[in-house]
């Protein structure tokens, strides 16, 4: 990513273990439809965001899954559902490829990040496709291994 993607994006959560499952080929930009409580709780952090996926129905995206947990000074006339189902804002375009990515060319959609965007928040969806086994060693062993190479070059 450049220098002026970042200007004003603040990562809120990452799905690390999407990266681990899956091999993601394409990423997407989303919108979240949320309510008041939740931005508040986004803003301090309080999500869970690893178990989440993307789910395409009736030409929309909806995010199942992802934990927010209120804050306790959520007002009294609210009550919260820490797990409800959010609508993802795409165009109408993005939508139909990524159906037809699905059905015709077995991908799957997870969502990758979420993060701040011009005061919005944004959730980075991926098309991607899982990892077998001997995939997810090897990664795991890339991984191993750029740490310890990093440790000896520390050390001198």
């Amino acid at each position: 990513m450049n220098n002026q993607q970042t200007v004003g994006r603040k990562t809120i959560a990452l799905n690390k273990r999407a990266r681990f499952e899956y091999h993601i080929e394409e990423r997407i930009e989303a919108g979240i439809a949320l309510e008041g409580w939740e931005v508040k709780a986004l803003r301090e952090g309080r999500v869970q965001f690893a178990d989440s996926y993307v789910l395409l129905k009736d030409n929309e995206a909806y995010l199942f899954g992802c934990l927010v947990n209120p804050l306790p000074t959520v007002s009294t006339h609210v009550t919260p559902d820490p797990t409800r189902t959010r609508k993802l804002l795409l165009h109408r375009r993005e939508i139909d490829r990524l159906v037809g990515a699905v059905d015709r060319r077995g991908y799957t959609v997870v969502p990758t990040a979420m993060y701040w965007s011009r005061g919005k928040v944004k959730v980075e969806i991926g098309m991607a496709k899982g990892k077998r086994q001997h995939d997810k060693r090897k990664t795991q062993k890339d991984r191993d291994w750029e740490r310890q190479k990093s440790r000896i070059m520390k050390r001198g």
